[in-house]
């Protein structure tokens, strides 16, 4: 049966969890054991090959565990359960992948034309800092068309669509991918704005390699070859 509604409100729990990728001999994930308390930020940093982006994979269920389980609030992820839990988390990239079609259309990717929720659409806007440019700038607010793969927009505002996007259907838990990588620091700051407005409403983990990055984290894990070395602050991490 599935279990309709697996909602984060206490934790995510990782036991004993061990991946190796199909054809290779070597573990990218040994052994890992991790809390991720509900409604806080957490950051997880290490250099690329330390396992960041596998463990997420994991989490989201793309990718299943060699060993060990991943439990969100005591339950069990599983295949009986799995979309349902995948419909709780949106997911943030490096880059937004955008279609040729409106903002509104890029906002709510995915839901046919006639079930668009606008209000939702501009909640979510408004919550990534971009409501003001699509009303302000853009000649048709949120009917513009923004071209083949957002070619009229920034990065900054192409990853602004990705956060409104992945808000859209309401997660409980909101992951970014080295999302804010290929941003220049004045738009970095701009994004992680965004997401201080949602701190301790949702739970959100936050993958990179920068450090800056991570400043408004309650906690960072800092990987290294597949398993968690410290668990630290940014405050302690700058020392």
């Amino acid at each position: 049966i599935e279990n309709r509604n697996i909602e984060l409100e206490k934790d995510i729990t990782i036991q004993n969890l061990s991946y190796t990728y199909p054809y290779s001999k070597t573990k990218v994930i040994k052994r890992l054991n991790m809390k991720i308390p509900a409604k806080q930020t957490i950051g997880i940093i290490g250099k690329s090959g330390s396992g960041k982006t596998t463990i997420i994979d994991l989490i989201l269920g793309l990718l299943k565990p060699s060993e060990g389980k991943i439990y969100v609030d005591n339950f069990l992820i599983d295949e009986d359960n799995i979309t349902s839990w995948q419909r709780n988390v949106g997911y943030i990239p490096q880059q937004t992948f955008l279609i040729d079609d409106t903002i509104a259309a890029n906002i709510a990717f995915g839901i046919k034309k006639e079930k668009i929720d606008f209000n939702q659409v501009k909640k979510v806007a408004r919550t990534a800092n971009l409501d003001s440019f699509i009303m302000n700038e853009l000649e048709n607010g949120y009917s513009t068309i923004i071209g083949e793969r957002g070619i009229r927009l920034s990065g900054g505002q192409r990853q602004r669509i990705g956060i409104a996007r992945a808000l859209y259907s309401n997660p409980n838990l909101l992951i970014l991918d080295e999302a804010t990588n290929a941003l220049d620091k004045k738009t970095e700051e701009v994004i992680l704005n965004a997401l201080k407005k949602l701190k301790s409403k949702i739970t959100i983990i936050i993958i990179s390699h920068h450090l800056s990055t991570l400043r408004d984290t309650n906690k960072i894990f800092v990987m290294e070859q597949g398993i968690v070395k410290s668990i630290s602050s940014y405050e302690r991490l700058i020392q």
